[in-house]
């Protein structure tokens, strides 16, 4: 089924803790794990940002608001249990428990002040979001992130393949991949040069080399199965074992099978990965703007 969104999470949050027993976080997710029959696929799906899995984050919103309205309350670090207030409200059989239903309490109303002049709309429409703010923040993200997502992969194609070609080998060592070796990565992309374009050594001797392919085509142009094939007998003549084919496009399904059925390890870098790739290790773009998210140290609070 899918992972309920952290509203709906709320009230079997806090009939869980009518027991009145001190529950860990940990706790709360397996009871809420079992209660809604979730698949070890479904407790591990991220977050766009992939920092973090979508249910655990949901079940850490829930509980966060569920504190915050004084429904429950921090014993020690990852520990809550049910206060009079949670008691009572349990007592009065509630359907739902939502951010609507929170904002009776003035705890909550005080949190989302910014936000009340705004919330006269239908519950249905205006408190009831799927998303916990981490998710939002993820998405917003994302939708500020995909033109410029564009753009790099523009400027990439408004210059000459040899840059292309250099620009991989940037990626790969920023990556991890012969950047601590002198002279680990070497651009070759010239005649003669066996149809591949570049080589990263994996160990200061050489003894361990991965062959690399460039290709820069338009976005539509797909890589085909005879392309790949192609860059394997290109190993064969340096008898290498593993490659890297990246391009700026995209690959066809039977390009991905057959570099899954060779014994030769081939990766497979299309444009949107290798856009993933440059963000992540900083090459080619800058930061031009930071956030920071912050949250309660809960080590210094119980430091007695």
């Amino acid at each position: 089924m899918a992972i309920p969104d952290f509203q709906t999470l709320m009230l079997p949050i806090l009939q869980f803790f009518g027991d009145e027993k001190v529950h860990s976080n940990d706790e709360v997710n397996v009871a809420l794990v079992k209660k809604y029959s979730l698949s070890e696929a479904e407790t591990d799906e991220l977050i766009p940002s992939g920092r973090a899995k979508r249910f655990r984050n949901r079940v850490a919103w829930a509980l966060t608001y569920l504190t915050t309205a004084r429904l429950l309350e921090s014993v020690s670090r990852g520990q809550r249990q049910i206060t009079a207030r949670g008691k009572d409200v349990l007592k009065s059989a509630p359907a739902r428990i939502d951010l609507k239903f929170l904002n009776q309490f003035a705890e909550i109303r005080e949190l989302r002040k910014p936000k009340e002049a705004t919330e006269d709309e239908d519950p249905q429409t205006a408190s009831i979001a799927a998303e916990t703010p981490d998710e939002m923040l993820a998405t917003a993200f994302e939708v500020a992130q995909g033109p410029k997502r564009s753009e790099i992969l523009n400027a990439i194609l408004a210059k000459p393949p040899e840059f292309f070609e250099q620009l991989v080998l940037d990626v790969m060592t920023a990556a991890g991949y012969g950047g601590r070796i002198e002279n680990g990565a070497e651009h070759l992309g010239k005649s003669g040069d066996g149809g591949v374009d570049g080589v990263i050594k994996e160990d200061a001797l050489g003894l361990e080399l991965i062959y690399v392919q460039a290709k820069r085509y338009g976005l539509d142009h797909a890589i085909g199965r005879q392309d790949v094939q192609q860059f394997a007998g290109s190993l064969e003549g340096f008898r290498a074992r593993k490659g890297v084919f990246i391009t700026t496009s995209y690959f066809a399904e039977t390009a991905k099978k057959y570099a899954q059925q060779i014994e030769k390890k081939i990766a497979l870098i299309d444009g949107p990965m290798l856009v993933d790739l440059m963000l992540k290790y900083n090459v080619g773009v800058r930061t031009i703007r930071k956030f920071e998210l912050k949250d309660v140290d809960q080590d210094y609070f119980n430091n007695d």
